[in-house]
């Protein structure tokens, strides 16, 4: 998806939406379809601003983002120190240095790790370094269990929390600066009451916001298998904490081998502009009863810039009756989300104890109220 900003005017009726038009000798423009009449005068300050946004992106060329600028090169004695880890079951590739070896796929929970040559992966620019240990991922994870009443009998028994693993997520990072324009249709209700009825009496506005934001670092992962609603969910990190990367900090990890580049990258990183700009300009819409967008908004990328980055993840992918579950926590900050089984058995029981525990209770009650 790309951002895209109108370059010229159209010149709709604020009441109805059909185009207006100016007829020979009247000093007045009219709607053909609501006939509706305005002021000239009324009719320019009325699309001021849109003149304005379209004059603005006329004049300005969209920045792209420079996608061959994110990463760099490996050295020879860096590459040859990297090890390409495959998954005979699933295909995923996680690289490690040369003595950290998988004893099982991250994603899938397969022990069948296969070395493979280092080759095709770009140098990220930045790497945010692992804070949280592996006993704080275990412990977090057997936290995770409890309390869980529907889960099956020995399932977190089951689960190894030792073979929890500290993995590198490849995450393209965005920068951009945006000129972003909505209209929304605003209303506020006043309701009266007679002796037969009530009524309620609309106000129907028009309110008009546009502005530039300045983005940083908005983060899309690179991993196709890695799933996109975990990592949201175990957002934010802390980019204040990114250091130039070296390799070093893979010693005793593994790193996912990006499948999703920067390019393809792209148009997440736009939704979530686009979504995180509309919404600060709708916030600013404010003493009305109802609030909602009217159209498409508009923007326009003034500048943009883009880098690679290996975020911290601790995962567990885990298999119960043939299906996999997964945890995750942020390896920096300890945000944990995970998955779980459910045990249709207790599902219907604890329900089935609950109702026969309180029967007799509500029995009393009501007894007790009918005599």
């Amino acid at each position: 998806m790309s951002i895209v900003a109108e370059t010229s005017v159209s010149y709709k009726c604020p009441r109805c939406g059909a185009p207006l038009s100016f007829l020979p000798g009247r000093d007045t423009v009219s709607c053909e379809y609501c006939g509706t009449e305005f002021e000239i005068a009324a009719i320019e300050a009325m699309f001021a601003r849109e003149q304005e946004a379209a004059r603005r992106a006329a004049e300005t060329r969209e920045a792209e983002f420079d996608t061959a600028a994110a990463g760099g090169e490996w050295s020879p004695e860096e590459s040859g120190a990297m090890v390409m880890q495959t998954c005979s079951a699933c295909g995923a590739e996680l690289v490690s240095d040369g003595n950290t070896m998988a004893t099982e796929c991250a994603y899938c929970g397969s022990p069948n790790m296969m070395p493979a040559k280092f080759e095709g992966m770009v140098k990220p620019d930045f790497i945010l370094p692992f804070k949280k240990t592996k006993k704080e991922a275990q412990e977090a994870l057997q936290a995770f269990y409890k309390g869980k009443y529907l889960l099956p009998d020995g399932f977190a028994g089951a689960n190894r929390t030792k073979d929890i693993q500290a993995m590198y997520v490849p995450f393209w990072l965005f920068d951009a600066d945006v000129f972003a324009r909505a209209n929304f249709r605003a209303e506020n209700d006043v309701r009266r009451e007679t002796a037969d009825e009530i009524i309620t009496e609309t106000s129907v506005y028009q309110c008009e916001r546009a502005g530039s934001m300045h983005f940083v670092r908005i983060p899309v992962d690179g991993s196709e298998r890695m799933d996109d609603a975990y990592m949201d969910s175990i957002e934010p990190f802390d980019y204040a904490e990114l250091v130039p990367f070296s390799a070093a900090y893979l010693t005793g990890h593994l790193a996912d081998k990006y499948d999703v580049d920067a390019e393809a990258s792209i148009p997440r990183a736009d939704a979530r502009m686009r979504a995180t700009a509309v919404d600060a300009l709708q916030k600013t819409v404010k003493g009305y009863d109802r609030c909602s967008i009217e159209g498409d908004p508009s923007f326009l990328r003034e500048s943009a810039a883009i880098s690679y980055a290996m975020l911290p993840v601790w995962i567990l992918t885990t298999r119960y009756e043939g299906k996999p579950y997964t945890f995750m926590m942020n390896g920096q900050t300890g945000k944990f989300v995970g998955s779980l089984p459910v045990d249709k058995r207790k599902s219907w029981l604890y329900p089935a104890i609950a109702l026969a525990v309180s029967w007799p209770v509500l029995y009393f009650i009501v007894q007790y109220f009918m005599t």
